[in-house]
């Protein structure tokens, strides 16, 4: 019997309407004409999904006792009776009841699918077992029940039902998904923005790789090599020498400059064993691939640049990143081309990036012009040619000599000579020609084995051979020499550009320069010392044999530091570019002091705006208070024996609220200076939230009419201070009746995210703009509220202040429907701390 067709519907969360899909589906396949039954459908009490399974035919379900329960299930027996064409199924994932069939309902699924039934399903991504860890992190909830992965990949279909995180947040406040008694624990909970936009991208991307694995499957069925770019991949290659790291890093940056590219790294070992790497540096390399989320690879071959081709091709690769060569210039011409050449030949379409590293070259350095035009090894190289290849040559010649040989024996020597000039400059080159000269004349002119000349023209052409030969010399030499000047020409104007670039980047010019000092002169070590000996920056080792140049950054009088490179000396043009990068150097320290005088200034115009608001809400805030108390003692001093008892209670009433408002005015600033300044004592200690949200309650003297709470009783302890947590909850709460309607009340509800404890408060007031919400936490800030009656403005700037120094966070958020959440989240205290006494109010 054919297999039924398995339809898997994947949503990041419940409420993005993958049951809604699945019946809609069903019923416009019925209306095709096909057979649809319902096998199990959970609506959930959803209108609009209990209306459209409507119509559609149902397989009764079968009741099972649990316990003294009775839960139904999917009737796998009638579904296999009946046997239609599709059946839809709801919760992939769900665990039957003791004594079904069997245990899980994907189970089921299989069942029916062997029959040859197809099937529709849903399944959420927290479900999936390979992700059941990831999700426990992001949403710090365990999900009890999963299905395997292989269940879901051998799926005909996999659809992703996707709803933005926003909308599914705004459809579960409108109550569509779950019923108004849930919405807010659900909200501040599980369905919080950004659980939903890390479950939503988990889904995208575990789909992503499903369709990845059909892709490489039907490439492998239709013998398809070359790339297809459908995602970047980058392949790094790893030889085990001290130049991995920095290929990997460059590697994983590629690959992060686009959503969902792959890094891999791979080492070619030989067949043989005996291409040496480094065991502990790969071992190394793998680790930092896998932190940067990368695959290691390892394949034996003998042909390097073939096999990483190879493997490239095989992952359908966009990018290959290797290292240049470090081989030197004679090994990478006496062996041909190196692995790099060949893998960019080979490569096709394939992108080749080539990174130079330390082994290859030890960073950015100017040529030196010290010394003849050519190096050492060159000049070396050049006498080592003449004196291999001048008696190989004249061996040569000797053995085919005729009468009339002379002239391409000459010229056979003068070639010598022009290829020795080339390779090794005028000395080697004029050594070449005299060797050649004599030999000349001792082999090939008569009289034969002697430096005798009969002839005189021979005599001459012996003179112009060694004179042209030292022309080409000379020539070759002064080529050299300009192609060394221009070369470091292009290196001083690539220092001055970085020079200036390094300025213009700001407070790292510092740093920048100096180690672009270092590199560029080939020092060991370079560092920048202020006037009072302290090190501001430092790049490489200072030489233990006291090699320093140490030059003054700034003039003399007004010195900003000293810069000091260690390890060599310096020619003349080599000074002039010193000079530039100190003028550059003064300059970045120049900015760097005016950068932090202007952040200095900044801090003050801060205070300054602080002060200014303080002294007026001292001229007015203040004053009323002192007023009031001033003028009632005032009046009991003078006419204290004329007025009636009632008139003296009054008088004292008034000057009781008044130095009562004082002392709580005085009391905020002087809490507000603490906070600013940073030394806010805090006392932690485990704390029953529920007591001290009903502290707070019982001290504003809120009733039922005006707040509602929904505290959690299994909530463990806050790590908090008692009394700055009482007072937080008191200036919030304060705030939230204050804006809140009448006819509302104020919501107070507990929760727990992971190791994260939440009290929040909800009002249905006006709310406030996301745009100002960083200033209602600004002091002596009440964002237009113009009731002189409701204290300086500090409230909400305390909470704040105080819940940070409680190692927590107050934000606030939309309420669905209108007004604002308060969001008070603190950890929840230690195990093995030891928790407060539970007030019985909490416990009810």
């Amino acid at each position: 019997m054919k297999r039924g067709r398995l339809r898997v519907l994947l949503g990041a969360a419940p409420g993005v309407g993958k049951t809604y899909e699945m019946l809609e589906e069903g019923r416009r396949l019925r209306a095709a004409g096909r057979d649809v039954v319902i096998g199990f459908v959970e609506t959930h009490d959803r209108a609009a999904t209990a209306a459209l399974a409507e119509g559609l035919p149902v397989v009764a379900r079968r009741t099972v006792a649990h316990r003294g329960v009775d839960l139904t299930e999917m009737d796998v027996d009638a579904v296999l009776e009946r046997h239609p064409q599709l059946a839809l199924v709801d919760e992939l994932a769900h665990t039957n009841a003791p004594g079904s069939r069997n245990e899980k309902r994907w189970q089921d699924v299989q069942q029916l699918l062997e029959a040859g039934i197809d099937v529709i399903t849903t399944v959420n991504v927290q479900h999936i077992a390979s992700l059941n860890d990831v999700v426990e992190q992001i949403t710090g909830i365990v999900q009890r029940e999963t299905v395997p992965d292989a269940v879901v990949r051998a799926a005909d279909e996999v659809e992703v039902v996707d709803l933005a995180p926003q909308s599914l947040r705004d459809r579960l406040a409108a109550g569509v998904v779950y019923p108004a008694e849930r919405v807010d624990a659900a909200l501040s909970n599980y369905f919080r923005l950004g659980n939903l936009t890390a479950l939503r991208e988990l889904a995208l991307l575990w789909l992503a790789d499903e369709v990845d694995s059909a892709l490489k499957l039907y490439r492998a069925e239709h013998g398809i090599t070359g790339a297809w770019h459908a995602r970047e991949r980058v392949v790094v290659a790893l030889t085990g020498g001290p130049e991995g790291e920095t290929l990997i890093r460059r590697g994983a940056r590629i690959a992060a400059r686009s959503a969902g590219g792959e890094l891999l790294a791979i080492h070619v070992s030989s067949q043989d064993g005996l291409r040496t790497s480094a065991p502990g540096a790969l071992a190394g390399q793998r680790a930092l691939v896998e932190s940067l989320g990368g695959t290691y690879h390892q394949v034996v071959a003998d042909d390097v640049p073939i096999a990483l081709v190879e493997f490239a091709r095989s992952v359908n690769a966009t990018q290959l990143v290797i290292g240049v060569s470090r081989r030197g210039r004679l090994a990478a011409a006496l062996t041909g081309p190196g692995i790099g050449a060949t893998v960019v030949r080979e490569s096709g379409d394939i992108d080749v990036h080539i990174v130079t590293h330390s082994a290859a070259g030890g960073g950015f350095a100017l040529p030196r012009m010290t010394g003849g035009a050519l190096s050492v090894k060159r000049r070396v190289l050049g006498f080592a040619v003449a004196l291999v290849f001048g008696p190989l040559l004249s061996w040569f010649l000797y053995s085919f000599r005729t009468e009339g040989s002379i002239t391409s024996e000459v010229l056979a020597y003068q070639l010598l000579v022009v290829i020795v000039a080339l390779i090794g400059g005028i000395w080697p080159a004029l050594f070449a020609a005299i060797l050649s000269g004599f030999t000349l004349d001792f082999l090939f002119v008569d009289p034969l084995y002697t430096v005798t000349i009969a002839d005189p023209l021979h005599a001459i052409a012996l003179v112009l051979y060694v004179i042209i030969a030292m022309l080409v010399s000379y020539i070759v030499d002064q080529a050299a020499r300009s192609t060394r000047m221009a070369q470091r020409a292009a290196a001083e104007s690539e220092l001055l550009a970085t020079v200036a670039g390094s300025v213009l980047r700001g407070e790292s010019a510092v740093l920048a320069l100096v180690s672009r000092a270092r590199e560029a002169f080939g020092m060991t070590g370079a560092r920048l010392v202020a006037p009072d000996g302290t090190v501001i920056a430092t790049d490489g080792e200072p030489v233990p044999d006291g090699r320093v140049i140490r030059v003054t950054v700034g003039p003399e009088d007004a010195t900003r530091g000293t810069l000091e490179l260690h390890g060599g000396e310096l020619d003349a043009s080599e000074r002039r570019l010193l000079d530039v990068i100190v003028t550059q150097l003064e300059a970045a320290l120049e900015r760097f002091e005016l950068t932090r005088a202007a952040r200095e200034a900044g801090v003050l115009a801060e205070t300054d705006q602080v002060r200014t608001a303080l002294l007026s809400a001292v001229s007015h805030d203040i004053r009323r208070p002192l007023a009031a108390a001033v003028a009632a003692v005032g009046g009991l001093r003078s006419a204290g024996a004329n007025l009636s008892p009632d008139d003296r209670a009054e008088l004292i009433d008034t000057a009781d609220e008044s130095l009562a408002a004082l002392s709580s005015l005085v009391t905020d600033l002087l809490d507000v200076s603490r906070v600013q300044a940073g030394v806010l004592a805090v006392s932690l200690a485990p704390v029953d939230a529920a007591g001290a949200v009903l502290a707070a309650v019982d001290e504003l003297g809120l009733g039922p009419d005006r707040l509602e709470l929904a505290l959690d009783p299994d909530l463990p302890d806050l790590r908090a201070d008692p009394v700055l947590l009482q007072r937080v909850l008191v200036n919030v709460l304060a705030n939230g009746a204050r804006h809140s309607p009448l006819d509302r009340r104020v919501r107070v509800a507990t929760s727990r995210l992971g190791g994260i404890a939440q009290i929040r408060v909800v009002d249905h007031g006006e709310g406030i703009a996301p745009e100002r919400r960083d200033d209602m936490f600004a002091p002596f800030q009440r964002l237009g509220d113009t009731d002189n009656t409701t204290g300086l403005g500090l409230g909400l700037a305390l909470s704040k202040g105080f819940t940070e120094g409680m190692g927590g966070t107050l934000t606030p958020e939309d309420t669905p429907g209108g007004g604002l959440t308060m969001v008070i989240a603190l950890p929840v205290a230690a195990t093995s701390e030891v928790p407060h006494e539970r007030s019985p109010e909490a416990a009810r």
